[in-house]
């Protein structure tokens, strides 16, 4: 009895339109923030910042947030700035 390595694969077949789908249809594209309203990031404004972080104090990740890669840096450098001048903290206690 021959055995094959694996059973074929369908590398020819596309997803369907409109990109990954969950329960409800298919997901919603997430939009960078700062981009759709114009807003500076800054160290000072410790209330947009904590948007950005875990209740435990972690920098959350732009494919969570919807942030794009000039926006999420630049929001890095504010949210470690802002812990070293104590406005965050650094983890939760």
């Amino acid at each position: 009895m021959a055995y094959t390595s694996r059973p074929p694969s369908r590398t020819g077949s596309k997803p369907p339109e409109g990109g990954k789908f969950r329960r409800g249809g298919p997901m919603k594209r997430k939009v960078c923030k700062f981009c759709a309203d114009k807003i500076e990031i800054d160290y000072k404004n410790v209330s947009l910042l904590r948007t950005f972080m875990t209740e435990r104090g972690k920098i959350l990740s732009g494919r969570i947030t919807g942030n794009c890669a000039k926006h999420q840096r630049l929001l890095c450098t504010a949210l470690k700035r802002a812990r070293m001048l104590a406005l965050l903290p650094f983890a939760a206690v």
